[in-house]
């Protein structure tokens, strides 16, 4: 029997039932290699059958889903490989350094000899073009498989899952758990590098936008600092995985979770307000990425710092924004506001330098539904003892306050990086709890759809690469938002936004993506979060007026 299969940017063709995605695919010739495609918008590994008249779009490193297919599958080759050349060790994937994995392997002494023969190892099962299969099994196999392999962080992780039936991939007669979908075979997996870094090593991927080149990797250091810190945050709480968040909330509920978390992100802007006051800063400038916390954390830094006797003055950068006419277009022609050529510089400039000068300052406010800057006669002057905050994601750029003395200012870079992972290899992106947080807050406070906020997220994204990541090694201090207990909470306002996008929609794929990772995390009430918490910015009833 024949069906009817639409080929994204190929056309029609008519094929056997039953025809696999690989077998379509080898019809075809691609710039780059395929690993992985859309069947109706729904995420398909190649090795899946045709059944039924379907559209088909293969995907490869370009594209979101086929970029996080390859770093899913050479992960899976670099265990493979470690557990090969070092006798079945542990590996830990910890976190993400952009968009590089920084990995450790907590038994071993790391050296870039015994990275060597790991990397050795991997480009020999890249070319054997091994399969990596996937296998379907039950919840309770899959559970005795994992503790079998002494994998004992999924054990943790697979108690929690609501779901009879688990998917394994297996590479060589090595089993593993991986939170998504993998690339067919090893030869695909032609380009990554390992990097010796720290205790451990950088995992380095192709840069996704360089087709399969390696881009330089960076030190990153400061940024590593604050990884190194949310580590100890983790073994703090005694949490640092999504199945021990879990079995913390079941054991002990998760009220004492919520006390030491916020109580760890109190304790950290004391200390900012001390260094700022100690050093005698006049200004503050606070950058870092969208749903990054930025507008709690300054009202909250304003508290510490009128802890120690100084009064602090919050402006938003957001309320210099040109006017809508004036706003720059990105290539698509649609409003480029993520540019920093989208802000008036010169007016912040001169607004800085005035009130550093004494004088009082009319100060803007935008207006975001006519497009327009307005003055409301909201005048400023600073004493001698205040501070002057200011916030927005251009915080950090060179040309805002380049005027001001040095030994003036003081710049925070502020971001969400997650310090909980799913397990020992399955990491959460940080841009996964950014991009939750923005579809709660869009929709509690702008009114926005889940899927207007997806649709958006690719632009945001390009837009932090470009005017606010390359700043981050410039700040004087980082602030860690990332709450480990957050999801528990957002995941109820999430989860009925997502299950509202319709399968047409494009943003379908993604929503079904998230639907799957916060399934993992057992939900918990929100009236528990305290009114000052930076998660108030999201899910409402913020102590601060302007939290949202």
């Amino acid at each position: 029997m024949e069906i009817i299969v639409n080929v994204v940017g190929h056309g029609e063709r008519r094929v056997e039932q039953g025809m696999t995605l690989q077998g379509l695919c080898d019809e075809f010739t691609f710039d780059r290699e395929i690993l992985l495609a859309k069947v109706d918008n729904q995420l398909k590994e190649l090795f899946a059958p045709l059944m039924y008249d379907c559209s088909v779009e293969f995907l490869d490193i370009s594209d979101a889903n086929g970029y996080r297919a390859y770093q899913r599958s050479v992960s899976f080759l670099m265990i493979y490989s470690a557990k090969a050349v070092l006798d079945n060790t542990r590996v830990v994937i910890a976190h993400s350094i952009n968009k590089n994995y920084y990995c450790e392997l907590p038994n071993v002494e790391v050296s870039d000899e015994i990275l060597q023969k790991i990397e050795d190892k991997m480009r020999e099962t890249v070319e054997k073009d091994l399969p990596i299969e996937k296998f379907s099994l039950p919840l309770e196999t899959g559970m005795k498989i994992a503790a079998d392999l002494g994998l004992f962080d999924k054990v943790e992780l697979l108690k929690y899952r609501r779901t009879s039936s688990i998917n394994f991939y297996r590479l060589d007669g090595l089993y593993d758990y991986f939170y998504g979908q993998m690339a067919p075979r090893t030869g695909c997996l032609s380009n990554f590098k390992l990097v010796k870094r720290s205790k451990g090593f950088i995992l380095q991927f192709p840069a996704a936008s360089h087709d399969y080149e390696l881009a330089e990797s960076a030190p990153y250091s400061k940024i590593s600092e604050v990884f190194e810190e949310s580590g100890q945050w983790a073994r703090v709480l005694k949490i640092d995985t999504v199945g021990s968040l879990n079995s913390k909330i079941v054991s002990t509920g998760i009220e004492e979770v919520i006390r030491v978390t916020e109580a760890l992100h109190e304790k950290k802007m004391a200390n900012l307000a001390d260094m700022i006051v100690h050093n005698r800063k006049r200004v503050v400038l606070i950058a870092g990425p969208t749903s990054s916390g930025k507008t709690t954390f300054a009202s909250r830094l304003g508290v510490q710092l009128r802890v120690n006797g100084v009064t602090p003055h919050v402006i938003s950068l957001d309320n210099y924004y040109v006017d809508r006419e004036f706003t720059p277009r990105d290539e698509d022609g649609n409003y480029d506001f993520e540019t920093i050529k989208a802000l008036d510089v010169q007016t912040i400039n001169a607004n800085i330098k005035a009130l550093l000068g004494g004088e009082t300052v009319d100060l803007p406010t935008f207006n975001f539904l006519t497009g327009k800057r307005e003055y409301k006669g909201n005048k400023l002057a600073l004493s001698p003892n205040d501070v002057l905050i200011m916030e927005g994601i251009h915080g950090l750029n060179g040309l805002i306050g380049g005027d001001i003395p040095v030994g003036e200012t003081f710049r925070i870079f502020i971001s969400a990086l997650t310090q909980l992972n799913v397990d020992d290899h399955n990491r959460i992106p940080t841009t996964d709890t950014r991009l939750v947080r923005r579809i709660v807050r869009d929709h509690h406070f702008r009114g926005y759809s889940a899927a207007r906020t997806i649709a958006m997220w690719p632009s945001v994204m390009r837009g932090e690469g470009k005017y606010i990541f390359p700043f981050q090694e410039e700040a004087d201090a980082f602030f860690n938002s990332a709450l480990v207990y957050e999801m528990c909470m957002l995941k109820q306002f999430a989860e009925p936004l997502l299950f509202g996008i319709e399968r047409s929609d494009p943003a379908y794929t993604e929503s079904k993506r998230l639907i799957k990772f916060l399934d993992g995390f057992l939900g918990a009430t929100s009236e528990l979060v305290p009114s000052n918490s930076i998660l108030r910015e999201f899910i409402g009833g913020s102590a601060f007026s302007n939290g949202h």
